[in-house]
């Protein structure tokens, strides 16, 4: 008679999983529920009750179980994922902007997605839109300058794909907006200079291209005009939004025989250039020449002396537009959000010495 071998089963479906590889069926086997109980849990559904709930919650705690967002908007019909569009904003503002974003996001079961484009490339719409399609988003917010791009706008709609528009004005419904004042920012820095008595003023702008650049620039020889300030379109110059083109112009406006004796940079980083100008020039900041940026970012307190600079709260900004995003009906949305920038006086700006 032939002896029959014994084969230990194998124990390996029965271990508990290794910290953060736990997967849904894993937490299902540990609470000793299916899988489905666990999908309603983790979306909330009211047809679980409180201490099956409690218990698998604490299991995907403890075994560092998240949910997949591509695999929770295929299971449900819909996606839990934020796409955040841009196209060559400054790191700093993209960084706070994305805080901002997953502020709003936090707890909520959403996830961000970034996607950099090239707005001045031909068919980067249709860049967008595939974006958009591959990963089912729930929707998109654009900033500038995207964000001031109508035919983006429509291409979005026509794909049923919600989207906010981050601008210095508004350029749709209110459900759909989220604007910055940029305008009244401008003319804020400008009554700020001619308070000081500064009445030969220089302005770098940023490209015209962006409306931000027509709004900041706008507002501020509006509100100079006003008080009876005029600024000759020689001591305009158009920059890149970039710390190059600070440099560059300065250079020019500060050659000049009446030289002006205050700029004002439509962002921080051409702010900065004036400061690389004006020091390769043997000129002093404040004494010689007052300089106010736009923005606020850290490099602003981190340059001596610290620079006088127009505070945009750009997380916030993030935090409110994701906010509108996950709004239920954007069309039930009736005031239209906006953020108001303000200035912030630090130690770049002097009254102009007499004579």
């Amino acid at each position: 008679m032939t002896a029959k071998t014994t084969v230990p089963r194998s124990t390996t479906a029965q271990q508990p999983p290794a910290p953060g590889k736990a997967t849904i069926n894993d937490i299902a086997r540990l609470a000793g529920v299916s899988k489905k109980t666990v999908s309603r849990v983790i979306n909330d559904s009211p047809l679980v009750k409180p201490d099956t709930r409690a218990k698998v919650h604490a299991l995907m705690r403890e075994y560092g179980y998240a949910p997949d967002p591509q695999a929770r908007g295929l299971a449900f019909r819909k996606s839990f994922l934020v796409g955040l569009v841009f196209d060559n904003p400054t790191a700093q503002y993209i960084v706070n902007m994305q805080y901002g974003v997953l502020d709003a996001l936090r707890d909520t079961g959403y996830e961000l997605v970034v996607h950099p484009c090239d707005s001045k490339r031909e068919g980067y719409i249709d860049g967008i839109r595939r974006f958009v399609l591959q990963q089912k988003l729930h929707g998109v917010i654009l900033i500038p300058r995207v964000s001031e791009d109508q035919a983006l706008a429509e291409a979005l709609r026509e794909i049923d794909c919600r989207y906010v528009r981050i601008a210095s004005v508004p350029f749709d419904e209110a459900g759909r907006m989220l604007v910055t004042q940029d305008r009244i920012a401008g003319a804020e820095a400008a009554d700020y200079l001619e308070s000081l008595g500064h009445r030969r003023i220089g302005l770098i702008t940023g490209p015209k291209r962006y409306r931000s650049s027509i709004e900041r620039g706008g507002g501020f020889l509006d509100a100079l005009a006003k008080r009876g300030v005029q600024v000759p379109p020689e001591n305009v110059y158009e920059g890149g939004y970039t710390f190059e083109s600070g440099v560059a112009g300065a250079e020019q406006l500060l050659s000049r025989p009446d030289r002006p004796t205050a700029i004002f940079a439509c962002n921080d980083e051409m702010a900065a250039g004036v400061y690389k100008a004006a020091q390769r020039m043997g000129i002093s900041i404040p004494v010689e020449l007052s300089v106010v940026g736009y923005d606020d970012s850290p490099l602003a307190s981190q340059l001596w002396p610290a620079m006088t600079t127009v505070r945009l709260p750009v997380r916030d900004v993030g935090r409110q537009a994701a906010s509108l995003l996950l709004a239920q009906d954007a069309s039930q949305v009736a005031v239209m959000a906006s953020v108001t920038p303000h200035l912030v006086a630090r130690d770049s700006c002097l009254p102009p010495q007499a004579g």
